[in-house]
């Protein structure tokens, strides 16, 4: 009996040291993208880990200030270690649903937003610099070849329910919390300018290649945003691509 107990704590060694060493090899060599404990990098390719990465600064709904003081500091943190100028805005109370938390603002580091100064939470912002970065630039370059200089957006922040319902009924837009953004499009570095509304379907002044850049941006965020909303997903969206961060979503 005694051989037997001793032969299996014998086993169980051998496997915690199989284990360890797996691990090992898995931090060595894996991408730290795909990886959950190594710290998120805003320079690095959107991995398997990195959605879940951003999800750890998002606040909880019913935060209080004591609870968004911390993770919106490490959010901009993180923001200023990449290069990404941001500095911290005003959260905002409307009333109800309609309060905004962890509210900051983009102002150098990333692709502009025109109009300029939009605010939103700090989470937001932070799938925006990786979408702008791993999705957005090399999309331009490699399809339209020539990098984007400004997006053109329709806001972040919106006191509403989604759709700008009045049904009571309906949930509240990601928008009454500054957690959406909507791009209704992108002007290039060599001055073209391709349109959600104009260009979606491929037939518009950009051309084939306009819409193939739309859908690829589109497709890209479904890895960074809970919901992306398309011209195909309803005729809500027919001139932008909503873009949020949403608890869970859909990729329409």
């Amino acid at each position: 009996m005694r051989r037997d107990f001793a032969d299996f704590w014998n086993l169980l060694w051998e496997a915690a040291l199989l284990v360890c060493a797996a691990f090992a090899l898995l931090n060595a060599y894996a991408p730290p993208q795909d990886l959950p404990w190594k710290p998120l990098d805003l320079d690095r390719p959107i991995g398997r880990a990195t959605a879940t990465k951003v999800a750890a600064f998002d606040l909880p709904r019913a935060a209080t200030p004591e609870q968004v003081a911390a993770p919106t500091e490490a959010c901009m943190r993180l923001l200023r270690e990449a290069g990404v100028q941001v500095e911290r805005a005003p959260d905002r109370d409307d009333g109800g649903f309609c309060q905004v938390r962890g509210a900051v603002r983009i102002v150098g580091g990333a692709t502009p937003l025109a109009p300029a100064g939009v605010v939103m939470q700090c989470p937001l912002a932070l799938r925006y610099v990786l979408w702008d970065r791993q999705v957005l630039q090399p999309a331009a370059r490699d399809v339209l070849g020539s990098p984007v200089a400004r997006v053109e957006n329709f806001g972040t922040y919106s006191c509403r329910r989604i759709y700008g319902s009045t049904d009571t009924g309906d949930r509240p837009s990601e928008h009454a919390r500054a957690n959406a953004l909507d791009v209704a499009a992108v002007t290039l570095a060599d001055g073209r300018r391709v349109s959600v509304k104009a260009d979606w379907a491929g037939q518009g002044p950009a051309g084939a290649e306009g819409g193939r850049f739309l859908k690829r941006v589109g497709q890209g965020g479904c890895r960074l945003f809970s919901n992306v909303l398309t011209p195909e997903y309803n005729a809500a969206h027919a001139d932008h691509l909503h873009l949020d961060a949403a608890p869970r979503g859909v990729c329409g």
